[in-house]
């Protein structure tokens, strides 16, 4: 099969790899967050491939302590990278990344998982994917995708030389394709939201997206909530303001829809650097924590609908972030 054939056959599902045939300025990484709050332990795992505008490449993994706070990155040869050409299935060295699997095989890090219940995105024609018909557009600098909005994991985590059964675990896979992030952005994720029942997932992308010489802001947010799941995008026509602080330490962003509207209050933690793509290559970096919080508080009509927090989260603000995406209401295109 042609790479343009299997191309075109993955923009209909976002989770599979899209880069077939690119070589040269191009990215592509997918983000497993493993939670174990009853060991205290907390993970995320970044399988990704690089390559620079003059074509030099490389494999990766990256690895998120999120307890500790600490990043490790480790380079793996472009041939060591295998996806599977019809469905979501990456073997990466002696790790294996699927909707429902995740094995990691390092020195001092053992994993062997199992997904329970995994909870894609309701894919339709208009919408493959959470970006809504912006998926289908060409050229943009980053594409992003849902795997899995919540899953319980099965199987064992082994640190050191303590395993530690990972049957109460919570898991959530995303992903990011393209020449590179954006100019700026604010990211955060959560499993983990108080006085809820069913299992939930929260979710909101902000950043500011060059586009034919101008830039937009676009964004994404997601919450599953109570077996609903309510969802506020750029394509979607709703609206966010963003807001920061004093000092910067915590950031808010309002989303807005016909009668509802959903505000998120981050409050950062200590976290590590990840490396970020730049037109393809792995040279940006960027502080994530696992153990920041958000306050997050959903409004229908003026009336309270939820409020709660959402603890073990992860957030990423990038440090242009301020002056680019602190000035009110987001522009659409």
């Amino acid at each position: 099969m042609t790479d343009f054939l299997l191309r075109r056959r993955a923009t209909f599902d976002p989770p599979r790899f899209q880069g077939w045939g690119r070589q040269r300025h191009y990215f592509e990484g997918w983000y497993f967050k493993v939670v174990v709050a009853e060991h205290d332990l907390a993970y995320a795992f970044i399988p990704g491939i690089s390559y620079d505008r003059a074509g030099e490449g490389h494999a990766f993994l990256q690895v998120l302590n999120g307890v500790a706070a600490t990043s490790e990155y480790h380079e793996y040869r472009v041939d060591q990278f295998d996806p599977a050409p019809d469905r979501f299935h990456l073997q990466l060295g002696p790790h294996t990344f699927a909707t429902d699997r995740l094995k990691i095989d390092l020195p001092d890090l053992q994993l062997d998982l199992r997904f329970l219940n995994t909870t894609a995105w309701p894919a339709r024609a208009t919408a493959p994917g959470v970006m809504g018909w912006y998926g289908y557009v060409p050229g943009m600098q980053c594409y992003h995708g849902l795997v899995s909005f919540h899953h319980r994991t099965l199987g064992s985590i082994r640190v050191g030389q303590h395993t530690y059964d990972a049957s109460s675990g919570i898991g959530y896979t995303e992903k990011d394709w393209g020449t590179g992030f954006p100019d700026a952005w604010i990211w955060t994720q959560s499993n983990h939201l108080s006085h809820t029942t069913q299992p939930a997932s929260l979710m909101a992308s902000v950043a500011s997206i060059p586009w034919l010489g101008n830039s937009f802001t676009g964004f994404l947010c997601t919450l599953l909530l109570e077996g609903e799941l309510h969802v506020f995008t750029t394509w979607a026509r709703a609206q966010v303001r963003v807001h920061f602080g004093e000092g910067g330490e915590a950031v808010r962003l309002v989303f807005s829809k016909q009668d509802l509207q959903l505000t998120l209050t981050g409050h950062p933690a200590p976290g590590g650097h990840l490396a970020s793509p730049i037109a393809g290559a792995m040279t940006g970096k960027i502080n994530e924590s696992l153990q920041a919080e958000v306050e997050v508080l959903l409004e229908r009509g003026g009336n309270e609908v939820y409020r709660g927090t959402a603890s073990w989260a992860g957030l990423e603000v990038s440090d242009n972030a301020r002056g680019i995406l602190g000035r009110g209401v987001a522009r659409r295109i």
